[in-house]
């Protein structure tokens, strides 16, 4: 009988279009298809694909991703996971996409692992509306382990004073992916980075966790230092440099030769600015080079005006036009 279900299923996926060390490593990853069914493994097919909307050129992709989807019976597993994600999105589309993100989502129990999830970040204070936005963003979430993953990053988030008026909430949902690092290897280590290193206080560690959460989880060694020595070798002071960060989080991350440089170079050389004007303006290296800070540049120079970096930078081009008093005609030009 195990000869004539392998057989099946073998047969099931070169009709689809799998290739013999495809089919041969998706075997070696789930036993179960020793067993599976080809009418069973079809119908789980056909489901994602009519029902779900995923394209069928990115089913093969999905499946050798979690060959389990083709063993799992449809009422029993399938269904009552799609109908509960789909429950939660805003657009049917949002499924698919989760599913394309991350296949085993769909290998795993409403009851034992998302309902128990979507309670725990409920628990954290994660507005009942955000809960759809997380999972179908991070589908991987379903997968972690709330008592030996989950609640050890909480307490983490916790120690650095994010534990009052659902900050912990907030800060998971502005990027899901956090919960996905280890505390020891990134976590901690990069927060260490900011206190030691940059100089942050208590306060502006949690400033920095709440606006911009993404920065825990870059590389100490790979990203953060080597832009925080570029700013210091610019002659910015260890104050200004915290100061910076604290305001705009992403200066750690953003390229040097692409975006620091460039804009530390034109602020000086061609705005004749010191550098203690953009420390008080961190928001400078946020705007566009080319189209944002040149072209209003150019306009103020033009006709003689004297205004900081924020005033000339912290608005959109209507109100720039009428608190200078350019017409259309004139910025044009």
């Amino acid at each position: 009988m195990e000869v004539t279900n392998t057989s099946s299923i073998m047969w099931f996926f070169r009709d689809k279009g799998f290739d013999d060390p495809t089919i041969d490593k998706m075997l070696r990853k789930c036993k179960q298809l020793d067993k599976a069914q080809s009418d069973v493994a079809s119908e789980n097919w056909d489901y994602l694909r009519n029902i779900v909307g995923i394209q069928e050129r990115k089913l093969p992709y999905i499946v050798s991703r979690c060959p389990k989807i083709l063993t799992l019976r449809l009422d029993e597993r399938l269904i009552p996971m799609v109908e509960c994600l789909s429950s939660l999105g805003r657009n049917p589309r949002e499924v698919a996409s989760a599913i394309n993100k991350f296949p085993p989502i769909l290998s795993h129990s409403v009851e034992e692992k998302l309902c128990p999830l979507l309670a725990f970040f409920q628990a954290l204070g994660v507005p009942e509306t955000q809960l759809g936005k997380m999972i179908l963003f991070n589908p991987r979430l379903i997968s972690y382990s709330i008592d030996t993953k989950l609640t050890v990053i909480v307490s983490f988030l916790a120690s650095l004073g994010l534990d009052q008026d659902g900050m912990i909430g907030k800060v998971l949902v502005k990027n899901p992916f956090l919960m996905g690092y280890s505390v020891d290897k990134r976590l901690r280590p990069t927060t260490e980075f900011l206190k030691s290193s940059v100089g942050l206080s208590e306060d502006g560690i949690q400033s920095v966790v709440m606006n911009f959460p993404q920065l825990l989880c870059r590389d100490v060694y790979k990203i953060l230092k080597p832009n925080y020595d570029y700013l210091r070798e610019c002659g910015f002071g260890d104050s200004q440099i915290a100061t910076m960060v604290t305001g705009y989080p992403q200066i750690l991350i953003k390229s040097i030769k692409n975006s620091l440089q460039p804009r530390i170079r034109f602020l000086v050389q061609v705005m004749g600015r010191g550098l203690d004007e953009v420390a008080s303006y961190p928001e400078f290296f946020h705007h566009g080079l080319k189209k944002k800070v040149e072209s209003r540049f150019k306009l103020v120079k033009k006709n003689n005006i004297v205004c900081s970096l924020r005033e000339m930078l912290d608005c959109n081009t209507k109100k720039f036009h009428e608190k200078f008093g350019f017409s259309e005609v004139t910025a044009s030009f």
